[in-house]
């Protein structure tokens, strides 16, 4: 019984292409009680993978976040197999806004102490106090009200390429960074300020809502269905769209553009760009914002000293990265004084 990828991404994405199907991206998540979270996975990824299905979930004893790809033909009988699960019934998938066939390369389903890493203790709280969830329209109304403060619950480098209007975006580089942030820099107005939050798909509001509604704010509020879910709704329902930019996605397509405005700047020479690279190196793969002129330049690093280390031969690489912890991997913090450009850094 397989329970595991036996694929490279390379023979995946041959695959792909071999294929000539069209591929859907899709996210979800649910909080419920899961008693046996490696069986439930397992599950998952046998039936899965029978679909095709590419991307990455974590299931825990507290739900299921899942992000994933699935062929077209293949989304009716996904639904089915979900609805089949009493928890995951009728459950709202956030289809992506721009599709790529090769978003994923590789089914990963994971067994995790939790499905979003917030840092808290769920005992200590009621997780199912949640804020009250709004829809697009709701969310342009409360946002244009002066009494509300609209809260960025995303890290650092998804909020530098794209946001709403007036948000506050925490210098945060995890979700467990912005929450005692967050409350300390409103602690002054618990009871007369509306508490607006927001994220990718709506998961990190759902547990952070409850915790801000514990410690003692009166009026909080959230996204439903994040950022995603919000573009679907603006554009079907033909709403004034107050999302500036790019949505960052955890998966190979990087960003979603929501809006033609670039917020941000390549962190190499400073030039208006919002395309998030990882460094070539693979003892460094820095998440950074580069341009195309500095990408041909700089050969996709981030450094001088990391396109050097390109050219070396492979075993030479190897050796430099022997015993040494690569802690810039994909989609991590992507800070480096090396970036004369990026935000925080003084250029000199």
């Amino acid at each position: 019984m397989q329970l595991y990828n036996k694929l490279s991404a390379e023979e995946r994405a041959k695959l792909i292409d071999e294929a000539g199907k069209d591929r859907l991206t899709i996210s979800f998540y649910q909080y419920f009680k899961i008693e046996n979270p490696t069986l439930f996975r397992n599950k998952l990824f046998i039936e899965w993978n029978e679909l095709d299905v590419l991307g990455r979930t974590y299931v825990s004893y507290e739900g299921i976040n899942a992000q994933i790809s699935v062929p077209a033909e293949n989304f009716l009988a996904l639904k089915e197999q979900l609805d089949s699960i009493s928890y995951l019934k009728d459950i709202r998938l956030n289809v992506a806004v721009e599709q790529n066939n090769k978003s994923f390369l590789k089914l990963k389903v994971k067994v995790r102490n939790k499905i979003v890493a917030d840092g808290l203790n769920d005992d200590t709280f009621d997780v199912t106090d949640k804020g009250v969830h709004l829809s697009a329209k709701e969310f342009n109304e409360m946002l244009a009200n002066p009494n509300t403060v609209c809260v960025d619950m995303r890290n650092h480098y998804e909020s530098e390429i794209g946001h709403f209007e007036g948000a506050v975006t925490p210098d945060v580089d995890t979700f467990r960074d912005s929450l005692d942030i967050i409350e300390n820099d409103l602690k002054e107005h618990k009871e007369d300020k509306n508490l607006l939050m927001y994220c990718t798909g709506g998961i990190r509001c759902e547990k952070a809502s409850a915790y801000y509604k514990h410690k003692g704010f009166k009026n909080v509020f959230q996204l439903e269905g994040g950022i995603i879910e919000y573009t679907r709704q603006v554009k079907a329902e033909g709403l004034e769209n107050k999302f500036k930019g790019k949505n960052f996605v955890f998966d190979h397509r990087r960003a979603e553009r929501i809006s033609d405005d670039v917020i941000s700047n390549c962190h190499q020479c400073g030039k208006p760009c919002d395309t998030h690279t990882n460094c070539a190196n693979e003892g460094c793969h820095l998440l950074f914002i580069q341009c195309d002129e500095c990408a041909e330049q700089m050969e996709n690093t981030c450094s001088t000293e990391c396109q050097e280390i390109i050219h070396l031969p492979y075993e030479e690489q190897k050796e430099l990265r022997k015993g040494k912890h690569a802690s810039n991997k994909i989609f991590k913090k992507g800070r480096s004084e090396k970036l004369k450009f990026q935000k925080g850094n003084t250029v000199s």
